[in-house]
């Protein structure tokens, strides 16, 4: 067989073509994502460049701004005006063009705080009117509502299949379970038909900030008042254990992409508490500032985002290191933060 030689200037041509393109697609892939940003008091949606952490656009929202999500292309947000519970307005942000579109009204349900975006549907909580709803953007509706009976329903998560819903009711001290389930016939010659059952976990009074774990098992959450962590075993739909964290004014709580850790945060002293998910051990705790709320992991499992809203400025966390790495201004009082994937 005949050797083919290669020259030196040959070969680092070729590597060099081999680091542009690596350098391109990534590059290509940074620009397809972007960083949202709330901020409370200056009323606006930061868009930032996940990179270079600088902001690429503002854009003017409502009063009481709590929580944002994007939709599955990127091209839109929605942001939940909550007002305590006594507001009723999302409103809708055209990524693309930086502008406000016309926004929706949520009545007869009050208090928009939390919400989701899946199967082609905006899903959030109506805290002032302890239920659910959701919008479809394809017919500029709210399509689907229930009641939770539950006393701040606060948070939400949405199955992938759109057929659980989980939620936390800070005042009450539970977790909602919604499923949508196919209900037998009652009699000989009816139809089977969907509905949609509940059923509630007792938790600890302040159960706030929450998250599945990746693999769909568990529920974490973790109470303002206690600093207890409550665990919900998702298959049996019960407590299976509960952690005495001392996570006193927990917030958020939000895995690691892996699934390996939990990050709780505190607004009431500005730390961040790291748990290591199958030990239930505390790894670390991490002085943030004054007071900390709402994380946001890269799906990449690269950084963390924690708004330390009484800081007015955004943490970022290296997740290998667990240290904080640098700091992002996106105006007072940070809290709601999402990321718009462009498809």
């Amino acid at each position: 067989m005949k050797k083919v030689k290669r020259s030196i200037p040959g070969m680092i041509a070729v590597n060099a073509l081999m680091m542009l393109f690596m350098y391109t697609t990534t590059a290509c892939n940074a620009q397809s994502k972007t960083l949202l940003a709330l901020s409370k008091t200056n009323h606006t949606l930061s868009i930032v460049d996940p990179v270079t952490l600088k902001i690429i656009g503002i854009v003017p929202v409502g009063e009481d701004p709590h929580e944002v999500v994007a939709a599955a292309d990127g091209k839109t947000a929605y942001v939940c005006i909550y007002g305590g519970g006594s507001l009723h307005e999302i409103n809708v942000i055209d990524l693309v063009a930086q502008k406000p579109l016309a926004s929706i009204d949520t009545r007869p349900l009050f208090g928009p705080h939390d919400i989701t975006f899946v199967n082609g549907k905006a899903w959030f909580t109506a805290e002032g009117s302890k239920a659910v709803g959701r919008y479809d953007p394809a017919t500029g509706k709210l399509d689907w509502s229930m009641g939770t009976g539950e006393n701040r329903t606060h948070m939400i998560y949405v199955t992938p299949d759109g057929k659980r819903i989980y939620t936390t009711n800070v005042s009450s001290g539970t977790v909602s379970i919604l499923a949508d389930t196919l209900i037998t016939p009652p009699f000989p010659g009816a139809k089977p038909h969907d509905e949609w059952m509940q059923t509630i976990v007792p938790t600890a009074r302040g159960s706030e900030g929450f998250d599945v774990s990746p693999d769909g098992s568990e529920l974490w959450t973790a109470a303002s008042e206690s600093g207890v962590i409550s665990i919900i075993d998702l298959s049996a739909k019960k407590l299976s254990a509960t952690i005495d964290a001392n996570v006193k004014g927990a917030n958020r709580l939000k895995f690691t992409p892996d699934g390996k850790l939990a990050f709780i945060s505190s607004l009431q002293t500005g730390e961040l508490t790291i748990y290591d998910t199958r030990s239930h051990k505390e790894i670390r705790r991490l002085k943030l500032g004054k007071g900390a709320a709402g994380i946001l992991m890269d799906p990449d499992g690269l950084r963390a985002f924690v708004a330390c809203s009484a800081d007015n400025y955004i943490a970022v966390i290296d997740l290998k290191t667990l240290k904080v790495t640098s700091h992002l201004d996106v105006g007072g009082v940070p809290d709601g933060l999402a990321w718009a994937i462009k498809q």
